[in-house]
C-alpha cells in the first residue's frame, strides 16, 4: 500500500502542477503552450506517451501485474529510486524555470535559467523525464514499455536538439558560453 501510494503520487502531483499552473499563467495573460520544436504530431505522441508509461508503473505497484517476468527486488528498489530522483528533478525544474516554462518553444520572450538545477544540467526536466521512464521499464519489464520508452528519449532528445538552436538564436553568445559550462543533461 505504501509503496503504490510512492509511486501514485508523484505523478499525479507533477500533472496539478502542470495543468495547474497552465490555468495560473492564463489569468496571467500568460500563455504555457509554446511551439512545438519538431513535427507537432510526433512532439504531442511523445509527450502523451510518458503519461502512458507513468501510468504502467502506477497500475503495477497497485498489483495489477504487466510484467512477462518476475520482477526481483533488485530492479524494482532501483526503479523506486528513479522514480523519486526523477520527479525531484521534474519538480525541481518547473519551478526553477518559473513563467519562463512552456511546452514547446516559448511565443514570446522569456528569460534564460542558468541557476538552481540549471547549473548542474542544461535540461533537468528531461533528465526526469528519462528516468522516470527509466523507472517505469524497470518496475514493469514489460517490452511494450520498453519499446514506447526508447520511442520516448528519442523524440525527446530531437526535440532538445532543435530547443538548443532556438536557445542559441533567441540568447546569442550569452547561452553559447552557457553550454560551454554546463553539459546537456549531466
Amino acid at each position: 500500500m505504501i509503496e503504490s501510494l510512492i509511486v501514485t503520487l508523484p505523478p499525479i502531483m507533477f500533472l496539478i502542477v502542470l495543468f495547474g499552473g497552465g490555468h495560473l499563467f492564463r489569468r496571467r495573460d500568460i500563455d504555457m503552450d509554446g511551439e512545438a520544436p519538431i513535427d507537432r504530431r510526433l512532439f504531442y505522441c511523445s509527450k502523451y506517451s510518458i503519461v502512458l508509461l507513468w501510468a504502467a508503473m502506477v497500475v503495477q505497484s497497485w498489483g495489477i501485474n504487466l510484467s512477462l517476468v518476475k520482477v526481483t527486488e533488485l530492479p524494482r528498489w532501483i526503479s523506486l529510486g528513479l522514480w523519486a530522483l526523477g520527479f525531484m528533478l521534474l519538480f525541481g525544474g518547473r519551478f526553477g524555470m518559473g513563467e519562463s516554462f512552456r511546452i514547446g518553444s516559448p511565443r514570446e520572450n522569456t528569460g534564460l535559467k542558468v541557476y538552481g538545477l540549471f547549473r548542474i544540467s542544461r535540461n533537468p526536466m528531461y533528465l526526469g523525464v528519462y528516468a522516470t521512464i527509466a523507472a517505469s521499464i524497470l518496475y514493469t519489464l514489460n517490452p511494450v514499455s520498453l519499446a514506447i520508452g526508447f520511442f520516448v528519449i528519442a523524440v525527446h532528445h530531437k526535440i532538445v536538439l532543435a530547443e538548443e538552436q532556438y536557445l542559441l538564436k533567441t540568447f546569442g553568445d550569452v547561452y553559447f558560453n552557457y553550454c560551454r559550462r554546463v553539459r546537456r543533461y549531466l
